[in-house]
């Protein structure tokens, strides 16, 4: 029979389930695949292009703007290099992985 399961159960069953550090991690993923793959593409286009014309207000954060936030708390300034070589892009997501999972965390009830 069908029933929703409460966090607790959830934690227990997948070990430790953190959706935006998974998130990320994909993230990382596919950003190292748009900054691999040819000039000519259309995703490379998109991803290095720079929108025209002025906005009014405070400027919201791009998406890009987050992701390299996020690279430089974990203290990557060159990683658009790192990226170019997949190996040394695999461990950055390893040491991703790594740094976003918990110390032996209590879960309260």
């Amino acid at each position: 029979m069908w029933r929703k399961r409460t966090n607790q159960e959830l934690r227990e069953l997948y070990k430790y389930l953190d959706i935006v550090a998974d998130i990320k991690k994909e993230i990382l993923e596919w950003i190292g695949h748009v900054v691999r793959i040819n000039q000519g593409r259309t995703v490379k286009k998109i991803f290095e292009s720079k929108l025209e014309g002025s906005r009014r207000g405070t400027p919201r954060l791009r998406w890009l703007e987050d992701v390299v936030k996020d690279l430089r708390e974990m203290k990557l300034k060159v990683w658009r290099q790192r990226a170019v070589d997949r190996g040394e892009w695999a461990s950055v997501i390893v040491e991703t992985k790594a740094l976003r999972e918990p110390q032996s965390q209590e879960v309260s009830k």
